[in-house]
């Protein structure tokens, strides 16, 4: 962790897991097809999700790729 105050870096922390786990649900709900887009076809709309759930995990991979 980042060397700082404790409650600061807990309130870093709980934001970077909320937002992973905000963008893998809205990620695996457009590939379950659960969340649409309008005017938009279903294919390019799962295609989206799929782009989002891989790009979170890389991101989540590269964070404590860095933090080593």
């Amino acid at each position: 962790m980042v060397k700082g105050k404790p409650v600061s870096n807990l309130v870093a922390l709980s934001a970077w897991l909320t937002g992973i786990l905000v963008s893998l649900a809205v990620g695996f709900g457009m590939v379950d097809k659960v969340l649409v887009v309008r005017w938009m076809p279903e294919v390019v709309t799962v295609v989206a999700g799929w782009v989002v759930v891989v790009l979170t995990v890389i991101s989540v991979i590269l964070a404590i790729a860095d933090r080593m």
